[in-house]
């Protein structure tokens, strides 16, 4: 989806960059990560070498696939958001447009990208922790919103809570294709939005004990 107003240089640098993604990951889930070069995969996205390294500085960023926009874009939403709603509900509300946005439709993508990172677990490491410069953003949009200092606890923990929900999400959309990533994503921050100290009722709850 495109975002209103959105240039058309800019929707191009997002196809190039979305190309290059899916080049790096249908060679590395079909050769293996380690056989495939640079080369091999700016000629699959049908781009040359250099334009390769106007986007990603080599292989591993582009099997990461962290977009240096995200952050921003998400950063932004929250600024934007009306007046009338919380601090909480302005994230929620930027996390969801974002996956609305980037992530619907990739589905296929997402799953690549875990089958080649259980390949390398070092790049797993780094991709989990490459989000830390947006999540600063968003922190530092947040804090401004609930007039909080930036080194407060409260922005901060919020964005830990909703980057590790949006993990939660990505981890079940994996597993089940009937489910629309947004609507995990929603669920788990309603859940941590009115709290975990207790568990949500279930019809059929699980009993470890074996026993009442």
């Amino acid at each position: 989806m495109n975002e209103p107003g959105e240039s058309l240089r800019y929707r191009k640098k997002r196809r190039t960059r979305a190309a290059l993604e899916r080049a790096t990951l249908r060679l590395a889930a079909e050769k293996g990560y380690d056989h495939v070069t640079v080369e091999e995969i700016a000629a699959e996205a049908d781009v040359s070498v250099r334009t390769f390294f106007n986007y990603f500085a080599g292989k591993d960023d582009a099997l990461i696939g962290t977009d240096p926009e995200a952050g921003p874009r998400m950063a932004a939403r929250v600024h934007d958001a009306p007046a009338g709603i919380s601090p909480f509900d302005a994230f929620r509300t930027s996390v969801l447009a974002e996956i609305d946005d980037e992530l619907n439709n990739a589905r296929d993508l997402w799953l690549l990208r875990k089958e080649v990172l259980m390949q390398r677990p070092d790049l797993l490491v780094r991709a989990f922790t490459s989000s830390a410069a947006s999540e600063q953003l968003l922190a530092e949009a947040v804090a401004h919103r609930a007039g909080l200092p930036e080194s407060h606890v409260y922005p901060r923990l919020l964005v830990a809570a909703g980057t590790a929900a949006f993990r939660c999400a990505v981890t079940r959309w994996a597993q089940d294709d009937t489910t629309a990533l947004g609507d995990l994503v929603a669920e788990a921050f309603d859940l941590f939005g009115t709290g975990l100290a207790h568990a949500p009722h279930h019809d059929k709850p699980h009993n470890s004990m074996g026993g009442s």
